[in-house]
């Protein structure tokens, strides 16, 4: 069942982005704040549809702790969920995400008008600069800018270097770092089929003191959300309310 339930999901998928993407086409001539609305419907519906077919509701701890401005939303990254849910969370969000992305038809003009901050993982100093660039601009407009510093979905309890963009951000922005942690890929698995009925748990953790060194920084950051992710993984799966959007 849950295999038949993830093939109705995927199938949903593909054909919700595929017609607000056609639908939406208006928007790419329209300010950005239309762009914005379209991705958070988007997105609603896609967090709809997971739950009302899958099963898979999520929860979120420690809102209290986001800022109200512009701020670096650091997050763990175990599953595609990852990539759709701040759409949903934050007023005005923008994704680090690799620049390969853009060159989607259709999905990727969208991405473009959104103001998504592409990355050219092999474009050296030049695509940092470039990168760094778009998210100073991005925050400076009061926008909540979510990098995944690990730079690649991780399997639960997998560990890998974080990478420095995310500092490298905070040191050019000044914007709060707020490390997020999740127990996504227990139930949409990093490049799985299967989606399995559960509750996915966000945990919003205390923005980081400001001024930390770099290297601090990265390593506090580590610290943070790898214990909060393994505090996560050791609880038992279990179906709490939703709390999921509201």
């Amino acid at each position: 069942m849950t295999l038949l339930r993830s093939a109705i999901f995927n199938a949903a998928f593909f054909g919700v982005t595929a017609l607000v993407s056609i639908l939406a086409l208006p928007a790419l001539a329209a300010p950005r704040w239309a762009m914005r609305a379209v991705a958070r419907l988007w997105a609603r519906i896609l967090l709809f549809l997971l739950r009302l077919i899958c099963g898979v509701r999520f929860e979120v701890l420690g809102r209290e702790h986001l800022p109200p401005g512009p701020c670096i939303v650091a997050a763990k990254h175990q599953s595609a969920f990852d990539t759709i849910v701040w759409l949903a969370l934050l007023p005005d969000v923008a994704y680090v995400l690799k620049k390969e992305l853009l060159s989607i038809p259709l999905y990727g003009w969208h991405l473009r008008k959104s103001g998504m901050i592409p990355v050219d993982r092999a474009g050296g100093g030049a695509a940092l600069r470039r990168m760094l660039r778009a998210a100073q601009a991005a925050l400076a407009e009061g926008r909540q800018v979510v990098i995944f510093p690990e730079g690649t979905r991780t399997a639960p309890g997998a560990r890998i270097p974080y990478q420095p963009g995310v500092v490298a951000i905070a040191g050019s922005g000044g914007a709060p770092v707020v490390p997020v942690a999740t127990d996504s890929g227990r139930f949409w698995g990093r490049r799985a089929f299967a989606k399995h009925p559960g509750v996915i748990r966000i945990s919003i953790l205390p923005p980081l003191p400001p001024g930390l060194p770099r290297a601090a920084l990265l390593g506090a950051l580590e610290q943070a959300i790898e214990t909060e992710s393994a505090r996560l993984l050791a609880e038992p799966v279990h179906g709490a309310v939703d709390k999921s959007v509201g």
